[in-house]
């Protein structure tokens, strides 16, 4: 009797595992991507004129993104955001990139807000070079003057974009190396490499990028653990700078406040803005951001110091 009441309750757990691991293999999609449709402000709240641009994925798809310019001439920042919301949950970090004296071009992946289409991984990608692409052939922005930036599943995106397209410099802030080792955290207990239906190996992308690499991150991310961002930097090449953040995973970079702004100061001066005004480059030191630390090598040359390879 207890032997049957032992294999009965065996079974159970069995079909209910297996239940849980089908409704986690079908419904991944919307487990990974979680768009809104409705834009809940624009730069207008902020004070910053910009322009609604609607253009092209790569495979053809109608994207929406908003172009706001600076008329500090330093470069134009490619915003790949992450994976909820839409490009209308991103004003505070337009704000830091427009204080820095960037344009910005922010857009949505398909099937987010005013995006036509669904989102995929293949889609995302997309998404990401139809970006690059107007920018350099609607804008004529010169590839060197595009700084991709990408925040968490947005990093992976942008690594991939900056692989095949060229740009000035490549920004990684809170990013996973790949999408099953970061799913395999969140569900130490499933066999999530078999499971996964997306890919996203960030770290393969960013072995294969030759512009100068950023990696930021927070020891205190509770979502993409530290070692993330280690890995990440070890895997790009020469020359990378790594700045260590505070706070989660959502909101590091605004808990870091002016640290982070400094940090990303020190790393666009010393190898994307090649005409700042006196003033601005008077304020400017590499050596002063209070997030970095000690000294690495770029191969030939030594970074300022003040850069650093990530601790731990």
């Amino acid at each position: 009797m207890i032997r049957r009441i032992l294999m009965a309750a065996f079974r159970i757990v069995i079909i209910a595992g297996a239940g849980f691991m089908a409704l986690l293999f079908f419904n991944q999609s919307k487990m990974v991507y979680l768009p809104q449709r409705d834009l809940v402000a624009s730069p207008a709240a902020i004070n910053l004129r910009f322009e609604e641009v609607y253009f092209r994925a790569k495979d053809g798809v109608k994207l929406h993104g908003w172009f706001i310019p600076s008329d500090a001439g330093r470069g134009v920042l490619l915003f790949c955001h992450g994976n909820a919301g839409n490009i209308s949950h991103r004003l505070d970090s337009i704000s830091i990139f427009h204080r820095l004296g960037l344009s910005v071009f922010i857009f949505d992946y398909r099937g987010y807000g005013r995006s036509e289409g669904e989102p995929t991984e293949e889609g995302t990608y997309s998404d990401a070079e139809g970006a690059w692409d107007y920018l350099t052939r609607d804008k004529r922005i010169k590839p060197q003057a595009i700084i991709i930036f990408g925040r968490s599943l947005g990093g992976s995106i942008a690594a991939r974009t900056a692989m095949n397209r060229p740009s000035g410099a490549l920004i990684l802030e809170s990013t996973f190396s790949s999408f099953k080792e970061a799913a395999g955290d969140i569900y130490p207990w499933l066999p999530v490499r078999l499971l996964a239906r997306y890919d996203y190996e960030t770290a393969s992308f960013i072995s294969q990028v030759h512009c100068p690499v950023l990696v930021i991150h927070s020891r205190e991310d509770e979502l993409i653990p530290f070692r993330h961002g280690e890995r990440l930097f070890s895997a790009a090449k020469e020359p990378k700078a790594f700045i260590e953040i505070i706070g989660g995973h959502n909101d590091g970079f605004l808990r870091s406040g002016k640290a982070y702004e400094e940090g990303l100061k020190a790393f666009l001066s010393r190898y994307v803005i090649k005409s700042l005004s006196p003033a601005v480059s008077q304020s400017i030191d590499p050596a002063s951001s209070p997030i970095m630390h000690s000294k690495i090598r770029d191969g030939l040359n030594s970074f300022p110091a003040g850069f650093s390879a990530p601790r731990g």
